[in-house]
């Protein structure tokens, strides 16, 4: 049976507020629901808006909700979070409050409504705590994640960690890739993967490419769809991506998960950083001062919640004419290696700016692949060889033969 947007409102309209002012839907307080369909049936996601003071007092509300739709024909899982909307003035400016399910920070369970919520939490702290990621949890079957991050869109973030991943198989090892940015998911293009993953209950099965486990939003919904969610919505869905995808066992786990963080310094940033042991970022930044200034920040953020550095890559960094040979700076050249010696952190190479590498991403043949025998492919397998080393204490190092 399929389920729609409608039958869902329906639903959630028998609802009422417990002011005795009408149902939840006619109050707008139930935001479009977000509907996704596969062999198992439908995976309902929509958020509930409520008043900052009364959103404790409103979390039965928020469950009986998520159990309603639940319960809707055809429906295998449901998920309701909670956004609080702050009055002017009141507790830190106005805007929406991300209030996670149970109050609690994203788990594993947060789209899962048959998993058990989490008590309801102290509220955090403005300053970030002096270790972050002390009591971060792993990743089941995931021995090592980094981050591909940058401070800015558009500079070849995505095309880098796609590149970067697979120059990281060629060592050896095993290796996945997350596509992190839920509003923007490029993995799909970048990979040439348009089929959707299956599930086994509620542990998605990782679609396979060129030897990459590869997990992203963009395998479960339409290509030229908004994600038209807010935070708390985006954090439960990357919490899932993250936790409840099949990387590995305990017997056989994946070695590295390159995570492919959206631009900037915003929530999906900070969640990963801080709830997830994360080995080390690598900042990928164009040579011109303005990406520079944003590579920045998103460094400094890094170091903020404890997560080492593993370097900084200046992606476009320059260009050589297919004509004449000669090289052209078209965004400067060298800055983001002058930006790494002046914030002693590692300079992990410059990656030209070059026609093979924007068609072969576009066609979903990533150019380690599709020109191994290349000197662009040498470019991100020296970025990989400079970053191996922090996997080293735990890839790679073989059974020991004991002599008694």
């Amino acid at each position: 049976m399929s389920v729609s947007k409608e039958t869902v409102l329906e639903t959630l309209s028998r609802l009422e507020i417990p002011n005795g002012e009408g149902n939840i839907v006619s109050a707008g307080m139930v935001s479009d629901p977000f509907i996704t369909v596969s062999d198992a049936g439908a995976k309902v996601m929509f958020s509930l808006s409520v008043p900052a003071e009364m959103a404790e007092a409103l979390e039965p509300l928020r469950l009986t909700a998520q159990k309603a739709v639940e319960n809707i024909p055809g429906v295998a899982s449901a998920m309701a979070v909670m956004t609080a909307e702050r009055k002017p003035g009141a507790g830190g400016g106005s805007g929406p409050a991300a209030v996670s399910p149970g109050a609690g920070p994203p788990s594993a369970g947060a789209m899962n409504p048959k998993a058990t919520v989490a008590p309801p939490a102290a509220a955090p702290s403005s300053a970030a705590p002096a270790s972050p990621q002390a009591g971060a949890r792993g990743v089941p079957g995931v021995r090592h994640i980094i981050a591909v991050a940058s401070g800015k869109g558009g500079v070849g973030k995505s095309t880098t960690a796609v590149n970067l991943a697979l120059a990281l198989k060629e060592t050896g090892l095993s290796v996945g890739i997350l596509d992190a940015d839920i509003y923007g998911p490029s993995l799909p293009k970048l990979l040439g993967l348009n089929q959707k993953p299956e599930a086994d209950g509620r542990i998605l099965q990782p679609l396979v490419a060129y030897g990459l486990k590869a997990m992203s939003i963009g395998f479960l919904i339409a290509e030229d769809s908004p994600m038209i969610w807010r935070g708390p919505m985006v954090i439960s869905a990357l919490t899932q991506l993250l936790r409840e995808v099949a990387w590995g066992t305990d017997d056989n786990p994946l070695d590295v998960l390159v995570v492919d963080m959206p631009p900037g310094t915003g929530d999906a940033q900070l969640t990963m950083a801080q709830q997830v042991p994360l080995t080390g970022a690598v900042i990928v930044s164009t040579p011109q001062d303005l990406s520079l200034i944003d590579a920045r920040k998103g460094l400094n953020m890094f170091k903020k919640v404890s997560v080492p550095i593993l370097g900084i890559v200046e992606n476009m960094s320059y260009f050589i004419c297919p004509s004449c040979g000669e090289q052209s700076n078209i965004f400067g050249h060298g800055g983001a290696k002058e930006e790494a010696e002046r914030l002693d952190v590692p300079f992990l190479g410059g990656v030209p700016l070059h026609m093979d590498i924007r068609s072969l991403s576009d066609a979903g043949t990533p150019v380690v692949v599709e020109r191994a025998s290349g000197p662009h492919a040498a470019v991100y397998r020296g970025i990989a060889s400079a970053i191996a080393p922090a996997f080293a204490d735990e890839v790679g190092s073989g059974p020991k033969i004991v002599f008694e």
